[in-house]
């Protein structure tokens, strides 16, 4: 009965719809206004405080139960959120992802149950090789989510931006995606190998998460 009520509640969400227009297109979605800058701004406060608070460590290759530390490969810093002590901030964008994931597992039955953030920081000269975002012993990654949260006078000079490589009829594409603020990427984790550029002036900042099936 409540499975119904949900059923008769449901309303179409434009911005939602292109999203899954998009990963059924070409398996990744850009969204220039999936945040307002004024959410922009309050996310990005709240990484800037933990992150001056030293809180982040560095990035690890593989998940947690082969984690290496390889700076040849990537060089970001980075700090879980537990949705369980969100600040208010955080509050903010879970609220949002939720709604996504709710939308999704209605709409498309995606049977996302599961999601997994950290903020990062890539400072200057730092990157990120091209790869996967999957493990051999854990395949319940289905969507990656990149929100960028730099200021509003970041420019494309800054570098950083974020490269997807696809399989176009037998040709490999690649599609440059700069990290403006407020922009947010998701993509298909098992399918699109993709890389981060060097940073090539200031520092970098996102939230960078999956939402995971069982």
């Amino acid at each position: 009965m409540e499975e119904l009520f949900d059923q008769l509640d449901f309303v179409e969400n434009p911005l939602f719809e292109s999203i899954i227009d998009d990963l059924l297109e070409q398996q990744y979605s850009v969204i220039d206004t999936f945040f307002s800058e004024e959410e922009v701004t309050i996310l990005r406060t709240s990484l800037l405080e933990k992150y001056e608070e030293d809180k982040f460590k560095k990035a690890a290759i593989g998940n947690k139960f082969e984690e290496q530390i390889i700076k040849s490969i990537r060089g970001d810093f980075v700090l879980w959120i537990d949705e369980q002590k969100q600040n208010p901030a955080e509050a903010l964008f879970f609220k949002k992802i939720n709604q996504l994931v709710n939308y999704l597992n209605k709409t498309c039955f995606l049977g996302i149950l599961h999601k997994e953030f950290h903020y990062a920081v890539y400072p200057e000269g730092t990157f990120y090789k091209r790869h996967l975002d999957t493990f051999q012993n854990d395949d319940r990654r289905k969507l990656s989510f990149v929100c960028y949260l730099n200021d509003q006078d970041w420019k494309n000079e800054n570098g950083g931006e974020l490269v997807i490589y696809k399989d176009e009829n037998g040709t490999e594409t690649a599609k440059s995606l700069y990290p403006l603020p407020g922009r947010v990427v998701i993509f298909e984790s098992q399918l699109l190998e993709h890389e981060v550029k060097p940073v090539l002036a200031s520092e970098r900042y996102s939230i960078t998460g999956w939402l995971k099936t069982r």
